[in-house]
């Protein structure tokens, strides 16, 4: 982030972004790229919109403010400058490796940045090295951090947004068009387009053997944009069938009653015996794998094990164990001798 200045910005603020000075006219901003007032109180270290107060923390590790940054700032109308573009980057699993050739390529080619300060971290230093700037945000921070990327870019530059994974699973390539959408631009004066990455649920069945080959679903069970009732009623619904199941970010200390209530779900609708992966910070230097029966899952949730880097992978009624790995028939065998 950049260095809090606090002045005073329907005097003296200069726009580094392209925002004009009717966007930026709130009383003690350091505000670049023309977010609203909304965004940028008294306090603001962003450059194009988010708070420092993200760091603070509540039910899911943002601020009050944070949490109500629904309000969009400046829009097409504010910036002088011809757009620049917008990508929406997929890293894959962590490791630099599994990034493919496209994501890297175009990072390689944007001029800013911005993502969610873990997935910063896990950029190569070919692509920190060769950004013109590189901003961050805490957890919680993406709606700011979604419109910063998006006002860079109505300014003029070439921005990636990153994520982990795949932009379109549990990600910001939709948010992104939403907020493109409000701010009266269009997804082709942006030339918005998206890299896909390996989602976390491949990578993590590579890890395990081959649980996912048949039909899948996956549920995010610490989202802070569902409520419980209605993950439960995914559950049970996902359950009662014959799917493969993968489960994203399953603990956190601020909903680990979702995750004993999931447990509690699966075992009322599957085997005991079910298999279940367990991967753990996939391809980062803290990754664990582990093949656990679902009668065991339960007295997990407290361990290391199982956190927000960690996604499950619950077999279905077919799934097997063999040779330490997880197989999951694909029905060939109904069909075909071997």
């Amino acid at each position: 982030m950049s260095t809090d200045d606090t002045t005073d910005a329907s005097m003296e603020t200069e726009s580094q972004c392209g925002a004009s000075a009717d966007a930026e006219t709130s009383t003690d901003t350091s505000s670049n790229c023309g977010a609203s007032p909304s965004e940028t109180s008294a306090d603001t270290d962003a450059k194009c919109g988010a708070s420092e107060t993200a760091s603070d923390s509540n039910s899911c590790g943002a601020s009050t403010a944070e949490s109500d940054e629904e309000a969009v700032g400046a829009t097409v109308d504010d910036f002088d400058a011809d757009p620049g573009g917008l990508i929406a980057v997929g890293l894959g699993p962590g490791q630099p490796e599994g990034m493919t050739a496209k994501a890297r390529s175009a990072l390689l080619d944007a001029d800013h940045i911005v993502g969610y300060t873990t997935y910063v971290e896990l950029l190569p230093d070919e692509v920190v090295e060769g950004a013109d700037d590189i901003y961050n945000t805490p957890m919680c921070g993406e709606v700011s951090r979604t419109e910063e990327a998006i006002d860079r870019a109505l300014a003029g530059h070439e921005v990636a947004i990153i994520g982990s994974g795949d932009p379109n699973v549990y990600a910001l390539a939709g948010l992104a068009l939403e907020i493109i959408e409000s701010k009266g631009a269009t997804a082709s004066m942006l030339d918005f387009d998206v890299v896909p990455g390996v989602p976390a649920a491949q990578s993590c069945a590579a890890r395990v053997g081959a649980p996912l080959v048949n039909d899948t679903v996956s549920v995010s069970l610490s989202d802070h944009l569902t409520d419980m009732p209605t993950i439960e009623s995914r559950l049970h619904a996902v359950a009662k069938e014959g799917f493969t199941i993968s489960i994203y970010n399953p603990w956190s200390r601020k909903r680990r009653e979702n995750y004993a209530k999931c447990c509690e779900i699966l075992l009322e609708h599957r085997d005991p015996e079910t298999p279940v992966g367990i991967v753990h910070a996939a391809g980062r230097e803290d990754e664990e794998v582990e093949i656990v029966t679902l009668q065991e899952l339960p007295d997990l949730g407290e361990t290391d094990l199982v956190d927000m880097t960690t996604t499950l992978l619950v077999g279905n009624e077919d799934t097997y164990v063999w040779d330490d790995r997880m197989v999951t028939p694909r029905g060939y065998e109904t069909k075909y001798d071997y």
